[in-house]
């Protein structure tokens, strides 16, 4: 199809195009240009196109189009995955409605008031978005009514049924009308979204964006190799490589992205977490945040940060690789948007080579890879690299003069710089009596802090002094005092 230059030639009126002028868009993109004159026509349409791509505005000027602002009731129904993507439709359609009077919308979704909702939802509400269990919630409880539902659109359908909706979403679907408009949006196109879309939907038209255009020719991708103990100061490494206007950092659990943020902000890195464990409210204020770029860094799950479109998003750093290859797309599709470049890096440890293969061929694609070397890494955290030759018991190998030596290197290292003359004037039965156990204990609790939270610098060496001292009182030290 031949690009067209405006919005009008789709079929889209002068109200709603200058609407769109005003906001700066004035060509249509793929996806748009494919799939609005399906939808005003009234068919279905089952459209594959990534986050990032402008399918937002390709159901939702359709939808304004056909709504009828004379009759107060829920027309049109769009069902997202997350509550993020909830308010971020919402925030699209109203940019659009503050041109035209009479057309309201409203999110619903969990995390905030129901009496609130349903208040407003006995009122004039046009356009409902909503996640599943809470407007399911509506639903039995009688305070939303989906008969007068003329256009229902599915977004994000792969993620839905990913994370478990396909119950939730069918029973949604069998509340509205039969003779509905049903539009289906999905990053990738799995067989069960298919097996929805044929059941649903009436003869839908087929719209298919290639995610190749996307995810190879705008991002640049990357496979950092490095080890599960290197992680974290890996990743350092990179974010103060790249310096990323706004990044995205992608952990598989709530935990480790709790993990990940405590020990990046005690690094001095402007980040925060986002999960489903935080409360809406600082969900909400988290996500203000990153898109006013008062936050340079977002810790964030999969299924928090599905579908999220935050303008500046320079780089993704996957910590954690992802399990699939859709997951990584809608990874990744968080940069790189609307015809921007993007950067996309994947931290890899050698337990993660079979997940990167099969991530390489769904994407057919082979990854460029560097490597930081994980020993250099890991002893920048603070602890010394166990691999086959380097086990903590070969350090008691050397003896006598070369251990002294190598003894003495180490403290000189680890910062425990007292002449040597105070440290002979130190009481030898003091430093057996209240260092022998204290620093045993400290440096297995400094060892273990520092694999899994990576101290600074500063704590690293606080321990390092701490062992050192506590070596003074070993047996192998006593002799040397005594000869001193």
């Amino acid at each position: 199809m031949k690009i067209l230059t405006d919005f009008i030639q789709l079929g889209v009126g002068q109200h709603l195009q200058r609407a769109l002028r005003s906001h700066g868009l004035v060509q249509p993109t793929p996806v748009q240009e494919w799939a609005i004159p399906f939808l005003l026509e009234g068919r279905d349409v089952v459209a594959q196109a990534q986050t990032g791509t402008g399918k937002t505005l390709a159901f939702v000027l359709p939808m304004l189009e056909r709504i009828k602002r004379d009759e107060p009731h829920v027309q049109a129904l769009i069902v997202t995955p997350t509550r993020e993507l909830a308010v971020q439709i919402t925030s699209e359609v109203r940019k659009l409605t503050a041109h035209i009077e009479g057309v309201h919308v409203l999110a619903v979704y969990g995390g905030q008031d129901v009496e609130q909702q349903m208040k407003r939802l006995k009122g004039s509400t046009h356009i409902v978005v909503a996640t599943p269990g809470r407007l399911l919630d509506h639903i039995r409880r009688g305070t939303v009514d989906l008969s007068g539902v003329s256009m229902l659109v599915l977004d994000e359908a792969d993620q839905m049924l990913h994370i478990g909706f396909l119950g939730d979403v069918e029973e949604i679907i069998r509340k509205t009308p039969a003779d509905r408009q049903t539009a289906l949006f999905s990053a990738t196109m799995p067989a069960e979204v298919r097996k929805l879309a044929k059941k649903y939907m009436n003869s839908p038209k087929d719209v298919r964006i290639q995610s190749e255009e996307v995810t190879l020719r705008d991002i640049q991708q990357l496979v950092v190799e490095t080890t599960d103990r290197a992680k974290q100061s890996a990743l350092r490494q990179l974010l103060d490589q790249y310096r990323p206007f706004l990044a995205i950092i992608f952990c598989r659990t709530k935990r480790r992205a709790s993990t990940l943020q405590a020990a990046l902000r005690e690094h001095g890195y402007n980040s925060d977490e986002l999960h489903g464990d935080l409360s809406q409210a600082k969900r909400e204020k988290v996500m203000k945040k990153f898109r006013d770029a008062e936050i340079q860094y977002l810790i964030a799950t999969d299924v928090a940060a599905r579908g999220l479109d935050v303008e500046g998003v320079t780089h993704v750093f996957n910590y954690d690789i992802p399990l699939d290859t859709e997951s990584y797309i809608h990874r990744i599709g968080r940069t790189g948007r609307a015809g921007e470049k993007g950067v996309a890096i994947t931290l890899v440890a050698p337990k993660d080579r079979q997940l990167l293969e099969a991530i390489e061929k769904g994407i057919e694609s082979v990854i460029p890879k560097t490597r930081i070397e994980g020993q250099q890494a890991e002893q920048r955290e603070g602890t010394a690299p166990r691999g086959k030759n380097n086990h903590p018991k070969a350090e008691a190998a050397p003896r006598g003069k070369a251990a002294s030596r190598a003894k003495m290197d180490r403290r000189g290292e680890k910062g425990t710089s007292k002449p040597r003359a105070e440290q002979r004037g130190q009481s030898a039965s003091s430093s057996r009596t209240k260092q022998d156990k204290k620093p045993r204990s400290a440096a297995k609790a400094d060892s273990s802090t520092s694999r899994y939270f990576g101290q600074d610098k500063q704590r690293q060496d606080a321990a390092s002094g701490r062992q050192g001292r506590g070596r003074a009182a070993s047996p192998a030290n006593k002799g040397r005092s005594k000869k001193r």
